[in-house]
């Protein structure tokens, strides 16, 4: 949903409300622990957050407080959801002087406190998202020399509007990636 201004918290509340009994924009839902379905556009980024079990403690601290989106572009609506499947949020961006407003549940927890120990979700598109398909955020302790890892993995293909405007929404997508690596790494570093 695009916007001339910023969206009022009453707004986004109703927006979100909207969007609970919304079922997901694309039948995969899920494929993103295994790789991603055919027919997807594939981003993988990864970053070291850090070494050590204080290191992944903080990182974990961080996606359990949504973190990764931590950048004055965007907004996520509300960063005090339960990280837990079935939780909805908005994301709000804003960009060449107008708002979007986007909506996504939570399809899966990561929670794998054995060796590789990882942390995360992924959350799916729901109808009123301008792109289709699910994004994975996880942190991870490498057993072998104690490195902490951020990594997202998202599979997408634009909506009806981003295909309007397809080399747009990929150049945010990317800058998306590289603000939430930064948003981790700072988290990390200066909690």
């Amino acid at each position: 949903m695009i916007l001339a201004s910023k969206p009022s918290r009453a707004s986004i509340d109703a927006f979100i409300a909207a969007q609970q009994n919304q079922k997901f924009s694309y039948p995969e839902t899920g494929a993103s622990r295994e790789g991603a379905p055919r027919g997807y556009t594939v981003d993988h980024n990864r970053i070291q957050l850090g070494v050590g079990a204080g290191a992944y403690e903080k990182a974990k601290r961080a996606v359990q407080q949504w973190k990764m989106f931590d950048m004055p572009w965007i907004n996520l609506c509300w960063s005090d959801t339960p990280i837990e499947p079935g939780a909805t949020v908005a994301v709000v961006a804003s960009h060449l002087g107008f708002w979007s407003i986007n909506a996504a549940r939570i399809v899966y927890v990561v929670d794998q406190p054995t060796t590789p120990q990882k942390f995360g979700f992924a959350y799916g598109t729901l109808p009123d998202h301008s792109e289709i398909g699910e994004e994975r955020f996880t942190v991870e302790l490498n057993p072998d020399d104690q490195t902490v890892w951020y990594e997202i993995h998202a599979f997408s293909r634009p909506g009806k509007l981003a295909r309007l405007g397809y080399p747009f929404a990929r150049m945010l997508q990317k800058r998306f990636a590289r603000d939430s690596k930064l948003a981790m790494q700072r988290f990390v570093a200066g909690s």
